[in-house]
């Protein structure tokens, strides 16, 4: 067996095995949650007393029957699995008959169009300013420093805390919640659009401003430890132009920066979870959190697994482009025949 072949065989199957065991925690987590979650969907059914005890009961039990819940825990466990392996993540509790599928798809486009373009946004923005930092000094390069690690060190619900107090209560000139008016419904016209982005705005500033400052305070390090090459200085002796210096040391301190920003996007799905909830922002964030609130198994579980798939999806990416890029561990595998 060819050494990187080997290399990539023994990654797939220790994610493999990752999955598997993230997939049993994914199942049997929940289950530790206090309350029978058909006993919450039966209450709700009687509270306003129109529904007899005996057709509450026949409900009771054709609603075990239909989830499953009166078999064995592993039984359970193998139907997930199946299911799980089959694209199906099966049937809310709580919105009975949607499916989870229906339900995540419904919700994941708005975690992706609000976290992906700050992630990317910020992902640029932090590393040039990182880099430009490191080479010029002085004052400019404390300041966006000082900046940098503020905004960095600052959790994404207390920064979403403070903008929404700011610029919702203090100064309401943004909605306060939501990812567009409740009077509206979602279409394709330039007033949902204009409806949507100002809902869009707070929420999407709580992210970008965290980013640019985890990336830049990154860069920055990166760019001061190339600055102290012996290529920098041979440039300046040549009377390189600024910007070609600086587009070298961008380049070369990129590697970390890459491998962040795999690892970014691969948890965009479950990341800053907190700040959807804080905004009410129809996303992953906030159906999770609905769901945790009703003991919905099966969309906890679908969230979850999710999660877990794009974050061991994107650091099998970075193992293997790392494979490809790295030299010591080209070498390692050259060592190993």
């Amino acid at each position: 067996m060819k050494p990187f072949t080997r290399y990539l065989v023994t990654k797939i199957a220790w994610y493999l095995l990752a999955f598997l065991a993230a997939a049993a925690l994914n199942f049997f987590l929940p289950r530790l949650i206090p309350g029978n979650p058909v006993d919450q969907i039966v209450s709700g059914m009687g509270s306003g007393g129109t529904v007899s005890s005996a057709s509450l009961q026949r409900i009771y039990a054709t609603y075990i029957k239909e989830f499953g819940l009166d078999q064995p825990l592993i039984v359970q466990f193998g139907t997930y699995l199946n299911r799980l392996f089959h694209g199906d993540l099966g049937t809310s509790f709580a919105n009975y008959p949607a499916s989870v599928n229906s339900i995540v798809r419904a919700a994941l486009p708005w975690s992706i169009a609000l976290q992906l373009p700050a992630i990317l946004i910020g992902w640029l923005i932090g590393n040039v300013l990182g880099a430009v930092a490191a080479y010029r000094g002085g004052i400019f390069d404390r300041t966006v420093f000082l900046g940098a690690l503020g905004f960095s060190s600052i959790p994404y619900f207390s920064l979403a805390i403070l903008l929404l107090y700011a610029f919702a209560v203090a100064w309401p000139i943004l909605p306060s919640s939501g990812g567009y008016n409740f009077i509206n419904s979602p279409a394709f016209t330039f007033g949902f659009f204009v409806d949507a982005l100002q809902h869009y705005i707070l929420p999407f500033l709580s992210l970008v401003l965290i980013v640019i400052g985890g990336q830049a305070v990154g860069m920055r390090s990166m760019a001061i430890y190339e600055l102290g090459s012996d290529y920098v200085s041979y440039e300046n002796s040549m009377g390189l132009g600024e910007n070609r210096i600086i587009r070298g040391i961008f380049r070369n301190a990129m590697l970390p920066q890459i491998t962040g920003l795999a690892l970014a996007i691969g948890s965009l799905v479950g990341g800053a979870l907190i700040t959807e909830i804080v905004f009410s922002y129809p996303g992953i964030g906030t159906t999770l959190f609905t769901a945790i609130g009703q003991n919905d198994y099966p969309v906890i579980q679908g969230i979850t697994i999710l999660i877990t798939l794009a974050v061991l999806g994107a650091n099998f990416l970075v193992d293997l482009s790392y494979g490809f890029i790295d030299p010591r561990i080209r070498a390692s595998q050259q060592g190993e025949r």
